[in-house]
């Protein structure tokens, strides 16, 4: 059998001193998470990471730089994620419609975050939003798609 990771993203949107993040139920929680989720067949990564963020936030986000590649084994359920993070701005937000599943978008501080960390989807909630505030980025070109001739 061939194993296969789960291939995600997900996009850090600062706004000041504050972080768009989504409030979801997951596994019978309530999680605190960037915008994120699958990249779907077909689609480029760019286009998840915007799609998604649109979806659960209903703010459009123009992609700004790469973050990096997170790498997590769940032990909840013992799938491996490859996460490509992203920073992005938001636009004005266009929808108060959300996917399935997300209970609300909010713009939390680090230190509103910290008080929450038990809430955190995973470790790679925290990590990214620490890479960022470091100064982590990455050009958007260093993510190369060759289309299918």
């Amino acid at each position: 059998m061939q194993w296969k990771p789960n291939a995600t993203v997900a996009v850090v949107v600062p706004d000041g001193d504050r972080f768009l993040m989504v409030e979801e139920h997951s596994e019978g929680a309530v999680v605190l998470n960037q915008p994120a989720g699958h990249i779907e067949e077909g689609e480029s990564i760019l286009e998840a990471a915007r799609r998604e963020t649109l979806e659960e936030t209903g703010y459009p986000v123009t992609l700004t730089a790469f973050l990096g590649i997170y790498v997590f084994r769940s032990p909840h359920n013992g799938r491996t994620y490859h996460r490509y993070a992203f920073i992005g701005e938001a636009g004005p937000r266009e929808t108060d419609t959300l996917d399935e599943g997300i209970i609300a978008a909010h713009w939390l501080t680090p230190d509103e975050l910290d008080t929450r960390s038990d809430q955190l989807r995973s470790p790679l909630v925290a990590n990214c939003i620490s890479d960022y505030r470091s100064g982590r980025r990455f050009p958007l070109d260093l993510i190369r798609e060759t289309a299918p001739q």
